[in-house]
């Protein structure tokens, strides 16, 4: 198998595509793209999609070996169970802040804790995300959130291209260039 193409396991692509539609659908609800959809649309998605698949994708992951994969699928389906099934009750800003800084901990762990470019890079796009909306509910800033919705959006749209690509069989590792090759000296 050519290096630069994964099959990717069954698990981490149905964790992956669950990952990237709820990114995007809370991502887009944040960004404020579609007139009359917020991030409160996504609950039900986040619920069932976000929170029950992807921690039950998690617990397959653990099954499997893979405790990066599971670590992250089951933390994060927590995260949006919780935010789903609490949406609409009186929470403060600081808590719900709180809430977010907490997941982004999360989400930074486990980008630095490896995998492949486009894992770490969903992760990190995530956890960029998180760290954003924190603080816009810290500062009440709404800009600050539709910012950080461009930033759920990117790490929904890396998730999903790396399920897409694992089913595809497309690249997902950038191409690197050996040492020594590169500008040579006309002469």
């Amino acid at each position: 198998m050519d290096n630069d193409v994964s099959a990717g396991s069954t698990t981490s692509i149905v964790g992956r595509l669950a990952l990237g539609i709820t990114l995007l659908a809370f991502g887009l609800g944040y960004a404020d793209v579609i007139d009359g959809v917020s991030a409160a649309d996504a609950v039900s998605l986040a619920h069932y999609v976000g929170g029950v698949a992807l921690f039950v994708a998690g617990l397959f992951a653990f099954r499997d070996g893979d405790a990066l994969t599971g670590t992250a699928f089951s933390a994060f389906g927590a995260l949006w169970f919780t935010w789903a099934v609490t949406a609409g009750d009186s929470v403060s800003d600081n808590a719900a802040g709180l809430f977010l800084v907490l997941f982004a901990l999360v989400a930074l762990s486990v980008t630095l804790a490896g995998g492949d470019q486009l894992t770490q890079g969903t992760y990190g796009l995530f956890f960029v995300s998180l760290v954003l909306l924190a603080i816009a509910l810290f500062a009440d800033n709404g800009s600050l959130a539709k910012v950080g919705g461009w930033f759920a959006v990117a790490a929904g749209a890396v998730a999903w291209y790396a399920a897409t690509a694992s089913l595809a069989h497309w690249p997902t590792v950038l191409p690197r260039r050996a040492a020594g090759r590169g500008v040579t000296a006309a002469g």
